[in-house]
């Protein structure tokens, strides 16, 4: 416990010197030329890749079980992709904006413009279920813009959060890049830094407790946070196509993304079709689940157990429960956290599926009369992260569109505007604030410094700004103030 608690010591007293060198580091660099950041974001992609298996390796025995392939699909190659995507374009991003100078002031000379500048330091709090890609995903867009970072991964991901700490250090002074390794009495005083940036993904439970500590130094912050994002399967949909799609999305990572379809909204007279597509599309993807390499497993017991109290919640209160166990095996008789899929019929509002985000292989399906009715649901609850459109009826597809609210929406499948580098990704108010990705990113992460520079003329006597008021005061008043 001794130990433990010296570690805790040194991290807690770590966080204040770091930020402090960072920042004099950053201030006494300026302006560093943009060679600068091409070169950390090439360390970045080395680092990812010449570590790609230990992180892997980390990420698999953090969860119990996890693939190689998927870790290096959902979590080293979209960060790759991102900061391959910010190195290609990070110059463009970064030229100033020409922007009009008001009239008359244009016309006598003056000049106007945007100089994006990098913020500072800025704070990374990364989540369990993807816990090198929400590190280094976000990365891109704040090395593309010129800042330094900070990074405190998940407690609940500590070998991942070992790796971190091993190999940055490799690639990175401590002035450009460091991470803070730790649980909960690290993380809280992390999140009191006065960073110039923070960004946190994670639950919104949590958020709220971020934006208050963020609060007590006016730190801008970005949240990525979750909810129960919608699927909407019109009466159009290809009912196949759509089964595969939901199930792919639903099954990747056993359901633990911020973005899965956390419950469907079917048609009535459809239920039963729409369910055994899904069933199709799980068995075609994982014949069997205990042994499957393929098949991710909840990332703890605390976790395991949550989901089966929400199991249990629903069988309670009358829902039926449908397994979906293409194999038969028991997943009793496993020591692992592994959960098959469960589709559940009959739902209500009182529910804990229905309140909360599932984030596992736990699949609510609602009934509708009328797409009206599924819109009004939707817009009755929080607005979502992800919102999910299958259909053929272009009509149909613009009014859900039209009439909700989200923070994104991939139609005719699942999760895939998240993977556009070009498309902002974040959320709206319970699941989230900001966007990264892209230009998103890199704006989010600078500084929009409005720069005008005024021409020789005397420009506030000639308007009448200038005491003593008169004539050109009452011209300018008279053309300015009309209808």
């Amino acid at each position: 416990m001794k130990t433990g608690s010296l570690l805790v010591s040194a991290e807690l007293n770590r966080l204040t010197d770091v930020l402090a060198r960072q920042r004099a580091a950053f201030t006494a660099a300026l302006p560093e030329p943009l060679s600068v950041r091409r070169d950390r974001i090439d360390r970045a992609i080395a680092m990812l890749i010449d570590h790609k298996d230990a992180f892997a390796k980390a990420v698999s025995a953090d969860f119990g079980h996890r693939s190689t392939e998927q870790t290096l699909m959902t979590d080293i190659m979209p960060s790759v992709g991102a900061l391959k995507h910010a190195r290609k374009n990070f110059e463009a991003w970064s030229r100033n904006e020409k922007r009009k100078a008001m009239f008359p002031l244009g016309l006598l000379g003056a000049k106007a413009e945007v100089v994006y500048q990098p913020k500072g330091v800025v704070g990374v709090i990364a989540p369990w279920n993807f816990p090198v890609g929400m590190v280094m995903v976000p990365m891109a867009g704040i090395l593309a813009a010129g800042n330094r970072a900070m990074i405190k991964p998940s407690e609940f991901t500590e070998r991942v959060a070992e790796v971190f700490a091993e190999v940055v250090p490799q690639y990175f002074a401590e002035e450009e890049m460091a991470v803070f390794t730790g649980g909960v009495e690290v993380g809280t005083a992390f999140s009191k830094l006065a960073f110039d940036h923070m960004i946190f993904t994670g639950a919104t439970s949590v958020g709220k407790h971020i934006m208050r500590a963020a609060a007590e130094n006016l730190v801008p912050v970005t949240l990525e946070l979750g909810g129960k994002s919608p699927t909407f399967v019109g009466r159009s949909a290809d009912k196949t196509k759509a089964g595969q799609r939901i199930a792919l999305g639903k099954m990747m990572n056993a359901g633990q993304i911020c973005l899965a379809p956390d419950y469907l909204l079917v048609a009535k007279d459809q239920e039963m079709d729409v369910i055994e597509s899904v069933k199709s599309g799980v068995a075609a993807m994982y014949p069997t689940m205990l042994a499957n390499d393929d098949y991710t497993s909840v990332v703890n017991g605390r976790n395991f157990e949550r989901l089966q109290g929400y199991l249990a919640d629903a069988r309670e209160k009358g829902a039926e429960l449908i397994e979906v166990n293409p194999a038969g095996e028991d997943f009793t008789s496993s020591n692992g956290n592994k959960m098959p899929l469960t589709i559940v019929r009959n739902v209500t509002d009182d529910m804990k599926v229905m309140q909360e985000e599932i984030f596992g292989p736990i699949l609510p399906v609602m009934t509708y009369d009328s797409i009206d009715s599924a819109i009004d649901y939707v817009n009755d609850h929080d607005r979502p992260l992800g919102l999910y459109y299958f259909g053929n009826d272009k009509a149909e597809e613009q009014r859900v569109l039209s009439r909700t609210i989200s923070g994104g929406v991939t139609v005719n499948d699942v999760l895939f505007h998240n993977v556009m580098e070009d498309l902002p990704f974040g959320g709206t108010g319970p699941s989230g604030m900001g966007n990264y990705h892209g230009a998103d990113g890199f704006k989010t992460f600078s500084h929009a410094r409005a720069v005008y520079r005024q021409s020789g003329l005397d420009i506030a006597s000639l308007s009448g700004f200038k005491p003593p008021y008169g004539k050109s005061t009452q011209s300018t008043l008279a053309r300015e103030l009309k209808k």
